[in-house]
């Protein structure tokens, strides 16, 4: 099993991609770190991340899914309306693999529009509230939902304990 993890070029909220990797490191779940720069990525709180591979070369059918990581990049940069990503995530979602959405993150798969129909735990986020019922998603007060392929989780503090279910979800536990 091999997931992509994608952060943005800075302002990644440091604190989601690592409990990101230490998840997936206890579960022996393979991943590479991409993003939309080659250089290294810097997170909110200064950590420094070196970068597997470009996510505009990343093909849907190389991973078991994506994981889409939350932070004030997201706004910083606009990645919900950056088409490349949006495509890939259309390819992962036809594909039927996993797709987690960490808090704002959400506004990608959003974008994207594959949320209709499906359970979307709601962040804080106005922007995010706004696009997922624009999108026709199905709003839940919930810390994590999962729903068909989608997994999302409301804050980025719910994000350790709800490792259990996505790892459930994933099948590797």
């Amino acid at each position: 099993m091999k997931f992509l993890v994608f952060i943005t070029p800075h302002e990644f909220r440091d604190e989601s991609l690592s409990t990101v990797r230490l998840f997936l490191d206890k579960w022996n779940i393979g991943y590479s770190i991409s993003s939309y720069s080659n250089k290294d990525c810097i997170g909110s709180h200064g950590q420094v991340c070196k970068v597997d591979m470009n996510t505009g070369k990343a093909k849907a059918e190389d991973f078991d899914g994506i994981i889409l990581v939350d932070g004030k990049g997201i706004e910083a940069y606009k990645i919900y309306d950056f088409r490349p990503l949006l495509d890939l995530l259309m390819k992962f979602n036809e594909k039927k693999k996993t797709i987690i959405a960490i808090e704002n993150a959400l506004k990608i798969p959003a974008r994207a529009n594959i949320i209709k129909g499906r359970k979307i735990a709601m962040p804080e986020d106005e922007e995010a509230k706004r696009l997922v019922q624009l999108f026709h998603g199905i709003p839940s007060e919930e810390k994590i939902e999962v729903s068909d392929n989608i997994i999302s989780v409301r804050d980025h503090k719910d994000l350790e304990s709800s490792m259990q279910t996505i790892v459930e979800r994933l099948g590797v536990a």
